[in-house]
């Protein structure tokens, strides 16, 4: 049998690709169907501009599809489709809430505001721009772990670019933002990819020192003291972001997100009971020396005694997904516009009212595939880096929607973090593609199938002709 016939015979790794495409087709679809519902319950009508922006979408989504197909072939198939569904979701969000802030206008005889969704429609195109990029330039995802300690140094200089005289802004009470010119960013979101990679590289190295048990107290098996040197500074880093930032979802976010990736690293659950104590011990500090911290407890235990003040925003957002009950107001017929900032922290608290609690449910199933299928890739990888990688980004993605989601539904405090994908501003949109893309390339070398070895005719015949 000659090297050809057994390459042939061997079986094709399918790609699924073209399931991919069909999940794409039909997440435009429900884009264009959802958008035609607000125009028509609004009374706003289908402008000529409609089809011009449901063009821009499929063609971005289609160009992104064509650049997966082309670099990463072997990538799981449901990565793509599902981050696409949630940011058409969320424009079409963002342009009913357009709709009512216009009509809103127009009664009270003022100038109609600039509609959001055409920016966060560049910003998608920013978003899918960057998503190609990546896919061009990395070609494996081991060439970061070279860069592991320059992406914690950067990592953590944009962590505390926002305190930095001059171009540092506080927007609601919070420093997070670096204004530029008329450019305004948020550069916490680029500083989470940059540290996990961080942590990724430097848990490969260390992960069997860190993984030393010396002493056990209370039977909870506890790690070498010097070894406890990188918790605690990412603890400190965490509580100073909490008090010069007064940023409480941030700081939750990254430190949740080192003990868990110690844990996977580590195998470890000492790390995780140490990591709760030193949590609860910033959680008490927090609140007995922080006013902002300790209003936002007080609001979240009892909302409705603040509902003229702090707890506003809560509370509208309750009543909006009672409003809204099992299947919703329908698009276009709810209240979202009652609630503060209802395209940004409070997305999913419009999203549940007019699509009710079945569609608030379906929102969080397709989180729960997309990080799944992330953690999925995490477990197929073979290398130590790209396992902690994907499984720190794909975390990255969990507590970022579990804080949110908590916040508006009242199962924790509010911190103030956007909704993946969903939420408007650039910052985050932008972020979260680049983490889905990096997600792609570690998948697509998971999934990739080894190379057909020789067969022993061929290699005599070679032997022979030489």
């Amino acid at each position: 049998m000659s090297a050809n016939t057994a390459t042939e015979a061997a079986p094709r790794q399918r790609t699924r690709r073209n399931l991919e495409l069909v999940l794409l087709i039909l997440a435009w679809g429900l884009g264009v169907l959802g958008t035609q519902q607000v125009a028509w319950s609004t009374g706003e009508g289908l402008h000529s501009r409609f089809w011009i922006t449901a063009a821009v979408v499929g063609v971005l989504a289609l160009v992104a599809h064509i650049i997966v197909r082309w670099r990463v072939p072997y990538s799981d198939p449901f990565l793509l489709p599902i981050a696409t569904l949630l940011t058409i979701l969320g424009l079409v969000m963002i342009y009913r809430l357009d709709v009512a802030a216009a009509q809103r206008a127009e009664r009270n005889d003022n100038p109609i505001p600039t509609p959001d969704v055409y920016n966060q429609l560049t910003w998608y195109a920013v978003a899918v721009l960057l998503f190609v990029l990546v896919l061009l330039v990395l070609r494996d995802h081991r060439v970061l772990q070279r860069y592991t300690y320059t992406a914690g140094l950067v990592g953590v200089i944009l962590l505390l670019l926002p305190l930095a005289p001059v171009i540092g802004a506080t927007v609601n009470g919070a420093t997070l933002w670096v204004r530029v010119g008329g450019f305004t960013f948020q550069p916490a979101e680029a500083a989470k990819i940059l540290l996990t990679i961080f942590f990724a590289g430097y848990l490969v190295v260390t992960r069997d020192s860190l993984a030393l048990v010396r002493t056990k107290v209370l039977g909870v098996p506890l790690p070498r003291a010097r070894d406890l040197g990188p918790i605690l500074i990412v603890w400190a880093l965490s509580l100073g972001v909490l008090v010069f930032e007064r940023d409480l979802g941030t700081s939750l976010l990254f430190f949740g997100l080192f003990v868990a990736m110690l844990y996977i690293a580590t195998q470890r659950w000492s790390w995780l009971v140490l990591g709760f104590v030193l949590f609860a011990v910033g959680a008490v500090f927090a609140y007995l020396m922080f006013g902002h911290v300790r209003t936002r407890v007080q609001i979240w235990l009892d909302p409705f005694a603040y509902a003229d003040t702090g707890g506003y925003q809560i509370v509208q957002s309750l009543y909006g997904f009672a409003n809204g009950g099992l299947f919703g107001t329908g698009l276009g017929r709810g209240y979202p516009e009652l609630v503060p900032f209802a395209n940004t922290d409070f997305i999913l608290a419009g999203l549940g009212e007019e699509l009710g609690l079945t569609g608030a449910i379906g929102i969080l199933l397709l989180y729960a595939v997309l990080i799944e299928r992330g953690l999925r890739t995490a477990v197929a990888v073979r290398d130590p880096f790209g396992q902690l990688l994907a499984a720190g980004l794909s975390i990255t993605l969990a507590l970022q929607v579990f804080v949110i989601v908590g916040g508006i539904t009242r199962l924790i405090p509010l911190t103030g973090l956007t909704t993946p994908f969903l939420s408007y501003g650039g910052s985050s949109l932008v972020a979260n593609w680049v983490i889905i893309a990096i997600l792609l390339v570690i998948s697509n070398r998971a999934r990739r199938p080894a190379p057909t070895p020789p067969s022993p005719d061929s290699t005599a015949t070679q032997v022979v002709r030489r």
